[in-house]
């Protein structure tokens, strides 16, 4: 049956159950009254989809409220443990993987290492990663006890761009990694062993971060955002729908320096080649800093902010007893943190958002000392009116934020369907000789 705008009874019914999901899921829990206005649904829409969602053991009663001379109104939430979706961050240094509830609630991780030294190439070696992510997704839903029949989806957060095609699902190019064209989703359903409708969402990490941020963190309540992920090297996400998907930018490979250092990309002047940790490290090594000999990117970043930053000392000689900071690293930072300025300024004139929000490792580890100086930056070199109506803030999720990002992906999808997990692939009939010679066998 069709309704007079040309979708479905089923559409319409889809459409309902997900404005009352989305609804419990970012504001409850509610009560039935509360959720009429709240999705612009009648009463008995509310009645029938809420009867539906109990039914299912997606929705669950939370406690009651008083009402004005009534009844007290029960309240309504998404069952947290109604279903679960994995997460997982193909970062610089490592392999992250979670599993969560619909609360979000972590329920088990394992991180996998990748190399700290060698060739980028040789640390991100496709059939490593591959590995990783098929014994750390068995680890962690037999760490929890969840079985894969309960997964909602697998969420993934890779460097690189990816896009889609009907033979492979989702191809990742990831330039700066030695990615080229790596059909990651064939390659995961053929090597993990989860049931064939459990569906695998691979995004950039970028705009992992960016749903993260916008969903749980510093972009809520923002109409529209630029998430920046600041780690071995920086990639953006713009979102100018809360609820939606945002869109990555290769914003690191902006040329900023015609002529300029060389990027890992191959080209020069980007402005990954300034301001990414893996090149600012470089740059303090360069200006005869001593990077610790055979440490990962985190940790020699902790020993450069050291160095620029040394602590006070207490009851040391003022005149001179305390080690003073290693200057080479001041001025490699107040560099970067020019060359960062600029690259926000140009995000700010592009897209004038509402806020722009800094996250990733490094970022987050620069973010209290380095934030002020690079916001500064920003606003001297963009336009003035844009620029004074840009906030600079950083994220608030921590170092998981990618993680977290990713496991959002597949329910999104399952709340985009109405909470209706994909159905199981039909199985196809062996041939009639197979049959036969497979009875024969067995007597």
């Amino acid at each position: 049956m069709h309704a007079k705008s040309g979708r479905t009874v089923r559409d319409l019914r889809r459409e309902n159950r997900t404005a009352v999901l989305r609804r419990l899921y970012f504001d409850g829990p509610m009560s039935r009254l509360a959720l009429g206005p709240a999705t612009g649904l009648s009463s008995g829409s509310i009645s029938n989809v809420v009867a539906e969602l109990v039914a299912e053991g997606l929705v669950e009663e939370a406690g009651s409220v008083d009402s004005a001379g009534g009844r007290p109104r029960t309240l309504l939430r998404i069952a947290p443990g109604s279903g679960c979706m994995i997460g997982v961050d193909v970062g610089e240094t490592r392999v992250r993987i979670e599993l969560f509830d619909l609360a979000l609630t972590e329920l088990a991780r394992t991180e996998r290492p990748l190399a700290p030294s060698g060739p980028r190439t040789a640390r991100y070696e496709v059939a490593v990663v591959v590995e990783h992510l098929r014994d750390g997704i068995a680890e962690v839903l037999r760490t929890a006890g969840v079985p894969a029949e309960r997964l909602l989806g697998v969420g993934i957060g890779v460097p690189g761009i990816v896009e889609r095609t009907p033979e492979d699902g989702a191809v990742v190019h990831g330039q700066t990694i030695g990615w080229d064209a790596v059909p990651l989703e064939r390659l995961l359903r053929e090597t993990v062993e989860l049931p064939a409708e459990v569906p695998y969402r691979i995004e950039n990490g970028a705009k992992t971060l960016g749903q993260a941020e916008m969903w749980f963190g510093a972009g809520r309540g923002a109409r529209s955002a630029v998430v920046v992920l600041f780690g071995s090297g920086v990639g953006a996400c713009v979102v100018t729908d809360p609820l939606g998907p945002g869109r990555a930018l290769e914003w690191g490979h902006l040329t900023v320096r015609v002529r300029g250092r060389r990027c890992r990309c191959g080209a020069q002047g980007c402005l990954e080649a300034y301001a990414g940790a893996e090149a600012l490290l470089a740059r303090w090594r360069d200006a005869g800093g001593e990077p610790p000999a055979g440490a990962d990117e985190e940790t020699a970043l902790t020993a450069m902010l050291a160095a620029a930053y040394p602590p006070d000392e207490p009851g040391s000689d003022p005149l001179g007893g305390a080690p003073g900071p290693d200057m080479a690293a001041v001025a490699v930072l107040d560099e970067t943190a020019e060359y960062l300025g600029a690259g926000l300024a140009d995000l700010i004139n592009l897209f004038q958002p509402e806020r722009i929000l800094v996250g990733g490792w490094a970022g987050l580890q620069l973010g209290s000392r380095f934030l002020g100086s690079v916001a500064a930056y920003a606003r001297a070199y963009a336009l003035r009116h844009p620029g004074g109506r840009t906030q600079i803030a950083l994220g608030t999720l921590g170092p998981e934020a990618v993680t977290v990002g990713a496991g959002l992906l597949p329910l999104v999808d399952f709340f985009a369907q109405g909470g209706r997990r994909p159905e199981r692939a039909p199985s196809v009939p062996a041939p009639a000789w197979q049959t036969a010679l497979r009875d024969r066998v067995s007597t």
